[in-house]
Order: C-alpha cells, then structure tokens, then sequence
C-alpha cells in the first residue's frame, strides 16, 4: 500500500506545516475521508486520504514543516499492534544519564570516615546532576517550527508538558503555555506596585509580527485583571505580512460613491423566496455589484491591472477576488475565474460556492490565485464604510458596504422632485496611483453606480 506524500498543493508550494492530524496511529482510515490539516504560505487545507487501510505509523508530528513529496504517514490493509515502538526506544536513551548520579549520590553523607578522596569524589556527581536537566531540554522532541516558537517567547521546555507522541513538544503544547505563562506574568494576585515585574518577565514575540502581534486585553470578566496572550495563527501572520507589503508597495489613494439600490431591491423582495427554495442560499447585493464593476471594467480595464517593472499588465479577463471571513479567525479571497463570461444567477452561485468550501477549509491553491479585481463585502455587518487595502498584485479593491432604507430627493416623471424611502449604501474603492489617477476612478465608480441603478435586473434573473 502507497505511503501518504505531502502533495503538490500549488505550482510556487515547495512545503507546508502538519498543523492537525484527524487520525492517529492504530486508527482506521478510509479514501477521500479528510486525514490531516496542512498550512502553506498561501492557503490553509484539509486533506483527505488518497487510501483507505489503518494508520501504522506517522513520520511527521504536528507543528513540523516539510518538502512537497515528503512521507507523513504508513498506511496499511491491517491493524498496527503497537504504533508508538519507536518513541519508548528515544526515552530509556535520556534516562540513563541521571540513573548513575543517583547510586553515588548516597557517599556525601558519609564524609567524615573516609579520606578526602570519597570528599572529591562527591562533589563530581553534583555538578552532573544539575547539568542533567539542560541535555534533557535540548534533547527535547521539537519541530524548527515549535522550537522557533519557543525562542520567541522565551518559554522554559523543561516546563512545557507534550502531547505528542514519543514525547514530542507540539504546536499546541506551546501555545498552550505561551497563555499559562502570560496568566502567570499578569495574574490577578499581583500587585499594582509590581507592575514592572509582568513587562520584565512578558515572552518576547517574533519581530516579524511587532507590528500585529500584541498583549491583548480581555474584555470579560469585569472584574478579573491581566491579559491574555494569543499567538497569530498562520494566515493571521501571512495576512498581516501580505497588508503591510501592499501599504508600502502601492501609493494607496481613495474614492466613494453613494448608490441607490432602489432597482436591485425591487427585484430582491419579488423573487428572495422563490430563490432560497431554488438555490439554497439568500439572494444578496453581492452578486448584483459584482455583475456591475464586471461590465464597467470593459470600459475602464485599467482598473483590472498588474502593476510590473516600469509597465502596466492589462488584464482581457476577470478573475474576481470575493473576500471571505472565517469566523472572525481570518479572511480568504477565493477567486472566481472568467468571471466576466458569467451572468448573475452564475456569479452568485459561483461565490456562494467558494465561500463554504473557505470556511470548511476544501480551497485548494488555484482557488484562491490568479484574481485581477477584489470586492471586499463588509455590508453584511452593516458597515457604513471601510477603506479596504488593495490585494496586491491588483491595482484595485471594492468595498460593498450596507444598505439601509433613507430618505432621498427623486424626480417625477413630470419633473419635479420628491422625497422617498429608498435602499442606499456607499462603495469605497481603494486604488493604487500608479496605475490610474482619481478621475479616472471616479468614472469608473459611476459606471458601477449606473449599472446598478438602471440596468433592468428582473431580465437577468
């Protein structure tokens, strides 16, 4: 029976990092039922078993990074006897170096009836035996990865307690005592004249995440005191490293407009019911924005660009980035590929679509590279307006902000105005200035706006 291999999860992935195994040796598996969790620079996946059979060994614990192509697993047609042979080998290595010190611990009480030699002889099995805590430590099982965490966060291993097997320190054993330690640093017990002591004694964090990573103060309870410390999980640090490369890769400049969603309402509340039946999801303002700024990039296709060395790449499709929260843990862009030869009831099950399989973690790489524009949609929480940073490499992202009921000025037939309760929300574009100027933004945002106001809708559904 094959081993199971790191798989080429993307053309530019050479490794990812085991962040969760589903199934531990001994257990049965079967084929395409998800069997671990892997982490890449770019996307965070559940992978399914390409086998079914019995987990007889797995050759890489959590936390550990690896080659694309690399074996993580022994799958085989019957059950393992004992999975974890190897770990009890590793530990008698470490005992044996404390068990002698102990035997010649027992002279020193003795030092009076023998000569001085016994006296010498005593104190050379004391020093070894302090030392003996250090080879433990740094003998401990680690991957690069946990180990770097931590050095970071200057945590003691002696003291962390490993769930892995044969002893092995995982990634969750780590964070697990990066929180114990900050509750220990500023617990509730301490003192306000110690102050000083938690700012002494806080774990360092990696200077690669000082600009994101903080000490983050705990709301509840009221009455508790101190603060909790949350390492950034993967793709907190990889979005945080990919928002600060844009603000200082691209000359971020902004343009809002206010749109009247009157039209696509109209069209919404005649056909909501008709379309959760049908299609199993709500009908949104997503989809009908999308169908707009996907029309009007024909007429402004500087806006769906790559900035390169000294040049402008114009791009002759639409590869439409939808950002997607995950639960307030993080926020993907599945891209929806050819976009611009999609009509309205397709873009709408298209990202309705990639947004499941995002929060259930089934994107793969393709999934969520090779987008030109990128909608952020904020409307949902009700936002009123949000500058979003662009998706780099675009040149442009969308933010789809709420629409709430309002009064507005509108014109009769016979000319003259009156005020109605009409659908309105903003859409704020953040643009890169390299690539265009403002009026060329604004044109584009009022082409958006009048598709969206006028186009007939009812026909596209």
């Amino acid at each position: 029976m094959p081993d199971i291999q790191l798989p080429q999860l993307g053309e530019s992935v050479t490794e990812g990092t085991i962040t969760k195994w589903f199934k531990q040796v001994g257990d049965h598996i079967a084929e395409d039922e998800v069997l671990y969790e892997v982490s890449t620079d770019k996307v965070d996946s559940e992978v399914p078993s390409p086998v079914t059979g019995y987990i007889s060994e797995i050759k890489v614990p959590e936390g550990d990074t690896v080659d694309v192509g690399t074996i993580l697993a022994v799958v085989s047609d019957e059950p393992a006897g004992d999975g974890q042979a190897a770990p009890p080998a590793a530990e008698p290595a470490s005992e044996p170096v404390p068990a002698p010190a102990e035997p010649e611990a027992s002279p020193p009480p003795t030092p009076p009836s023998p000569p001085p030699a016994p006296a010498a002889s005593a104190p050379a099995p004391a020093p070894a035996a302090p030392s003996g805590p250090a080879p433990a430590a740094q003998g401990r099982l680690m991957s690069p990865v946990v180990r770097k965490l931590v050095e970071d966060y200057g945590l003691e291993v002696d003291r962390i307690s490993p769930t892995g097997s044969g002893g092995r320190i995982t990634r969750s054993d780590v964070e697990r005592a990066i929180q114990e330690s900050g509750a220990r640093v500023t617990g509730p017990s301490q003192a306000a004249p110690a102050a000083p002591a938690p700012a002494a004694r806080a774990p360092s964090l990696p200077a690669s995440a000082s600009p994101v990573v903080g000490r983050t103060v705990m709301p509840k309870p009221r009455s508790g005191t101190g603060d909790t410390v949350e390492p950034l999980n993967n793709i907190r640090r990889r979005t945080a490293e990919h928002m600060v490369m844009s603000k200082s890769t691209s000359p971020h400049a902004y343009t809002i407009v206010e749109v009247g969603y009157e039209n696509v309402e109209r069209v919404r509340r005649a056909h909501r019911e008709q379309w959760r039946e049908g299609e199993g999801f709500s009908l949104t303002y997503l989809p009908f924005i999308a169908r707009a700024v996907i029309d009007a990039v024909r007429d402004f296709p500087h806006i769906n660009a790559t900035v390169a060395d000294g040049e402008l790449i114009v791009h002759n499709y639409v590869n439409l980035a939808v950002a997607v929260d995950l639960d307030y843990e993080g926020l993907l862009a599945p891209v929806l590929h050819e976009a611009d030869d999609l009509r309205l009831r397709a873009i709408a099950r298209g990202v309705n679509d990639l947004a499941e399989r995002a929060r259930s973690k089934q994107l793969s790489v393709d999934d969520i590279t090779g987008g030109t524009f990128t909608i952020s949609n904020s409307g949902s929480f009700g936002s009123f307006l949000v500058l979003p940073i662009i998706n780099q490499p675009q040149v442009a992202i969308l933010s789809a902000d709420g629409v709430t009921r309002k009064p507005v000025v509108v014109n009769a037939d016979d000319g003259t105005e009156a005020i109605a309760i009409h659908s309105v929300g903003l859409l704020g574009m953040s643009w890169d200035h390299r690539a265009f100027d403002g009026s060329y933004a604004a044109a584009f945002l009022r082409e958006v706006k009048r598709i969206i106001e006028t186009r007939e809708w009812e026909a596209e559904l």
